[in-house]
């Protein structure tokens, strides 16, 4: 606590006090930071008519209540000076030092930057938006590489200005608003600063969508005493139940408010503001790790928890380090309550994230384990971030690691879509609307036709192109094609398959689960009936339209025959074979992965004309003087052999790491330009060689015969899945070669 004296300000002192324990140097490093600034922006005013030099005491205090240190809180004092200024980044560095300098220099505004061509005035305004924000995080993140607290700095500058933009004229609001909801939330976010991110978010909300903001804000304060009275309720009720299993030292409270939260959940969910958990929220904090799940107990124990609205943030912590459990209960009035349980740690550290680290870090003399890992991919980012003088191409190369967990892309409108990375256009669909999903036909990213798999990058602009009728494809659900990879994405398309008739979800799963055998090389060895049935399904057509509706997909199909097929292979020595004397222990391990049943020390050799790899079932035959050649049982030259006493079971032995095996693939498709190099392409992104390649054509259809050296069944069916997909290929299958 600082004692009050004439030397300083009422606003200095209140600074001072919100840091207990603060050193005497660290006192007058944050005095003259004060007095310098005061200076510096002595006169200026802000659109409030206020003097300019509040927003760097608000900003200093944002900081001091995060309990940062002196050098953090007195560049939050200074970080406007050079800027808005005469005072130079060399002044500043003389007097305050070179580590407070640096951090000025990373928060200071840009200005006058270089504006690309564009066709009208309205796009010169976003340019001139989007740029000043890349050199923005441009410049935070390059200087982030040698010290986070610039971001620190920068995020309470930005907290301020959201606090105070009703000031602005209406169109600055909104863009302010938009960036701060695209960049400065989700940063704070990924720094796990979640007091700061949530009020980002609702001030950014408050100017983006005023009509939903008004309307949650009145319908909260609506309900505030009946809300009051009932957390008050249900206080009680749970510390008389922890106080019974001694967990004395307990707070509970209710969790703030948060509106754009709620806003969001009522979108994502399609729910009324009544069926939202956040509305009625508690908070319990603990002491320890083992209070946390007793707290649980007790609670899932005296209300009953709501199905899938538990979430183990413990035991599974977010991408930001962020630690709590989560659980939802129907009350005893049969409200519905969110309860988040956590420790005071974990509880300081969700509130101020890496900024609570950075406290712990000065206190260890630098040894802070969970602070380096926070560190760790911004670290990575300055690997090549001095190396590209663009600002818009440095931005598009970090912003997908500093938001590594999410994709933000654009609606051609201006709006924001919020999905996981690796999502795709067909996930942007579904989306906006189940119904846009179900009719997407193709989509346009930034301009330019792509395919429906493409993987979305942040900020890409994407329109999708949609048919008038018609729903989604099977192969939507082919987790080898990588179409749909959210949940909300797949559960619609599964939901709209198994609308349509059964008739035709049998002639679909026929279609599909023929096109599956035929890629695996055993159409003629295995029935649809004894399919049907490894999957346990006792009628035929009950599994032909679960197949056509999307239940059952490709690869189940494929695994399980597969897994069929290695299970005949170990249970083909009868019982008589067992008892045979043997020159060598049964399965004697030999060259190319393969074991002989009896025997050992023989050459193998895999037989070119059905080249046979694990998963199919095998037969060996013993050739005078080059060994043992490994067949499919189901070749041609075996079924057609007459010296059977030449015959020999061997089967598959343990898989080797390295081991490939030559797989002859045929691929029928109308000729073109590039044909050749689309296949290869899709082959080399397998990590798959190729050994050798035939190309015959004839009346424009083109029969490309090709050796590949592939390491199991799973391998090759994602590699003929994706050549399929190729236009103007009509088939692709394994050959047989007998």
């Amino acid at each position: 606590m600082v004692t009050p004296t004439n030397l300083y300000s009422r606003d200095l002192e209140s600074l001072l006090n919100a840091l207990p324990e603060i050193k005497p140097n660290e006192v007058d490093l944050i005095a003259s930071a004060y007095q310098r600034a005061e200076s510096a922006h002595a006169g200026q005013r802000r659109k409030s008519g206020e003097p300019y030099f509040t927003h760097c005491v608000a900003v200093a205090s944002i900081l001091a209540e995060m309990k940062l240190d002196a050098e953090t809180i007195a560049a939050g004092l200074l970080h406007d000076v050079v800027e808005d200024s005469d005072v130079s980044l060399d002044v500043l560095r003389g007097e305050f030092g070179s580590t407070i300098a640096k951090l000025v220099d990373g928060v200071t505004k840009l200005k006058y930057l270089p504006i690309k061509n564009v066709s009208s005035v309205a796009d010169t305004r976003r340019s001139s938006a989007i740029n000043r924000e890349m050199e923005y995080i441009r410049k935070m993140l390059l200087t982030m590489g040698d010290d986070v607290r610039v971001v620190l700095v920068k995020l309470a500058d930005r907290l301020h200005n959201m606090r105070t933009l009703g000031y602005m004229p209406r169109d600055k609001q909104r863009a302010v608003a938009q960036e701060t909801m695209d960049i400065f939330a989700p940063l704070a976010n990924r720094l796990g600063i979640w007091q700061m991110k949530w009020e980002l978010e609702d001030l950014s909300f408050r100017y983006l969508n005023p009509e939903a903001y008004r309307s949650i804000a009145k319908a909260l304060d609506e309900r505030r005493d009946e809300r009051e009275s009932y957390v008050a309720r249900i206080k009680e009720r749970l510390t008389t139940e922890l106080r019974k299993t001694h967990i004395t030292k307990v707070t509970i409270s209710a969790r703030p408010k948060h509106i754009y939260s709620i806003y969001s959940k009522m979108s994502r969910k399609d729910l009324p503001l009544e069926q939202i958990y956040d509305i009625r929220g508690m908070r319990v904090l603990v002491e320890s790790l083992a209070e946390c799940y007793l707290a649980l107990g007790i609670v899932h124990n005296l209300w009953r928890p709501i199905p899938g609205e538990f979430d183990d943030y413990i035991a599974n912590p977010k991408d930001n380090f962020y630690r709590s459990l989560h659980t939802a209960v129907h009350d005893d009035e049969g409200k519905t309550v969110e309860v988040q349980i956590r420790t005071w740690e974990m509880h300081e550290d969700a509130e101020y994230g890496i900024a609570a680290h950075w406290r712990y870090k000065e206190g260890n003399n630098g040894h802070d384990q969970a602070f380096e890992q926070r560190l760790a991919y911004l670290r990575r980012l300055m690997e090549f971030g001095p190396e590209v003088n663009d600002a818009s191409q440095f931005v598009d190369t970090v912003k997908s690691e500093v938001f590594q967990d999410r994709v933000y892309s654009v609606t051609p409108n201006g709006d924001i879509i919020d999905l996981p990375v690796g999502a795709t256009p067909i996930d942007f669909a579904y989306h906006i609307h189940t119904d846009i999903g179900n009719r997407c036909r193709g989509a346009k990213v930034n301009g330019r036709l792509m395919p429906l798999n493409y993987k979305l990058k942040m900020g890409d602009q994407v329109e999708i192109l949609t048919a008038k009728r018609g729903g989604p494809s099977m192969d939507w659900l082919n987790p080898d094609l990588d179409y749909a990879v959210t949940s909300r994405a797949r559960t619609k398309i599964r939901h709209w398959l198994r609308k349509q008739n059964r008739d035709k979800h049998i002639v679909m799963g026929r279609e599909v689960l023929e096109r599956e055998l035929k890629r695996l090389g055993v159409l003629e060895k295995v029935t649809f009936e004894s399919v049907a049935r490894l999957l346990n399904f006792e009628k035929l057509d009950d599994f032909l339209a679960a197949i056509g509706a999307g239940d059952v997909t490709g690869s189940q199909i494929t695994n399980r025959v597969l897994e069929d097929e290695r299970r005949k292979s170990a249970e083909s020595i009868s019982e008589e074979e067992l008892l045979k004397p043997r020159s060598k222990p049964l399965g004697a391990k030999v060259s190319k992965g393969v074991s002989i049943m009896g025997a050992g020390g023989l050459l193998v050799n895999l037989a070119r004309c059905c080249a046979p790899m694990p998963g199919d079932d095998i037969i060996g035959y013993i050739t005078r003087g080059r060994g043992v050649t490994v067949h499919q049982t189901g070749c041609p030259n075996i079924t057609a052999m007459r010296e059977t006493e030449r015959l020999i079971d061997v089967s598959w032995g343990p898989e080797e790491e390295e081991q490939r095996y030559l797989v002859p693939v045929e691929v029928v498709a109308y000729d073109r330009e590039g044909l050749l190099r689309e296949i290869s392409t899709i082959i080399a992104d397998q990590h798959v060689n190729i050994a050798s390649v035939d190309v015959n054509t004839r009346n424009h259809i083109a029969t490309l015969n090709l050796q590949l050296e592939i390491a199991n069944n799973q391998q090759l069916t994602r590699i003929l899945s994706k050549i399929d997909l190729i236009p103007s290929v009509v088939e692709a299958r394994r050959r047989n070669t007998g």
